[in-house]
């Protein structure tokens, strides 16, 4: 018997006494009452730290202030995000280890720093694995980038979704940057990721791995010649006031990774950790189509700043010069590597 059959006899019985009447109505009105009491489930008011190491113009706090949104409106405010910017709470190392013990909730993070916790991370850091940011985003939104975020629960933490810092390109203060050898002699801050290191050694730079923060300071003080960075970062630190020379050879493709401590996720009821993954994804391509927009404007306003600006370097000749990072770390991702170039493919 269907449910509607079980339905209409019980509500035919309901006639046969006043007793059973009683009773019978009293269950009827629970069958119905059944799927409101799947929803009736109230939110418990939280409170969700979330700590960056960029400034408010920055996409990733674009992407954090958009988190931030879309967990008040499905909470109707019972879930709270509180942005801690400009590196408040610590370097991204510090912040990662904060979500390791719960004394920070989440982050926007880039991919390099996470990849010293999770050593996957670091596949996608090799230099020119990616051609376009569309296949980036098919990597890493597919079978392979899902598997990886995952690995992020081993050491504790929570990978909820891939943003993007995006495409990197060389800054200088010396002189113009066209092929490798322009490179010979300039000291050049990297991100703390011996991918990174090994690869602007190969390109002859002496590669000096150091927290975002502390770069700053080195390239206001002249200690270093240059860094590398997507034209967001370079344009929402104002780096044209120390950095004469920009060079769009887009070596390396970042993510950037929404990231939650695995004790604070654990925390969360099903229904808000259901919220807080979709915000997360949403956040992250709402970030991605802002750095697609932005992009031009930024390049033109850094031009308008004094910046040189090279769009068409010798990439073949950066291409061969970074070829033993492959041999160097190609078998150490098992068969990520080969997983993803057969895609990007």
């Amino acid at each position: 018997m269907n449910h509607n059959a079980r339905f209409t006899a019980h509500a035919a019985s309901c006639n046969t006494s006043k007793f059973k009447q009683l009773k019978l109505s009293l269950l009827c009105a629970g069958l119905l009452g059944l799927p409101l009491m799947a929803h009736a489930e109230e939110i418990t008011p939280t409170n969700l730290r979330l700590a960056t190491v960029v400034n408010t113009e920055d996409t990733y706090h674009i992407a954090a202030e958009r988190f931030q949104q879309l967990v008040s409106e499905q909470t109707d405010g019972a879930v709270s995000v509180e942005i801690f910017p400009n590196a408040s709470l610590g370097d991204e190392r510090t912040i990662l280890e904060g979500m390791q013990i719960g004394t920070v909730d989440m982050g926007v993070i880039t991919n390099g720093p996470v990849a010293n916790f999770v050593d996957e991370f670091s596949v996608f850091e090799l230099p020119f694995l990616f051609p376009s940011a569309e296949s980036a985003y098919s990597v890493l939104d597919g079978e392979i980038g899902q598997e990886i975020l995952g690995k992020l629960e081993d050491v504790n933490l929570k990978g909820l979704a891939f943003a993007e810092r995006g495409f990197r390109n060389i800054t200088n203060s010396q002189h113009a940057i066209n092929a490798p050898q322009d490179l010979e002699g300039l000291t050049l801050r990297v991100i703390e990721n011996e991918v990174y290191v090994d690869t602007f050694r190969e390109l002859g730079a002496n590669a000096v791995p150091m927290a975002w923060t502390e770069a700053l300071t080195a390239l206001q003080q002249g200690t270093i010649d240059g860094q590398e960075n997507p034209v967001n970062a370079i344009h929402a630190f104002n780096l044209a006031e120390t950095q004469g020379y920009l060079t769009m050879t887009r070596h390396i493709y970042a993510p950037a990774i929404f990231i939650m401590s695995l004790p604070a996720w654990n925390g969360l009821q099903e229904e808000v950790q259901e919220i807080v993954l979709d915000a997360a994804s949403e956040a992250a391509s709402y970030a991605r189509e802002q750095n697609a927009i932005m992009e031009a404007e930024q390049l033109a306003e850094l031009a308008e700043a004094g910046m040189e600006i090279n769009e068409s370097p010798d990439i073949a000749a950066f291409q061969e010069a970074v070829a033993p990072v492959y041999e160097k770390y190609g078998d150490q991702f098992g068969d990520y590597l080969q997983r993803i170039q057969e895609e990007v493919k």
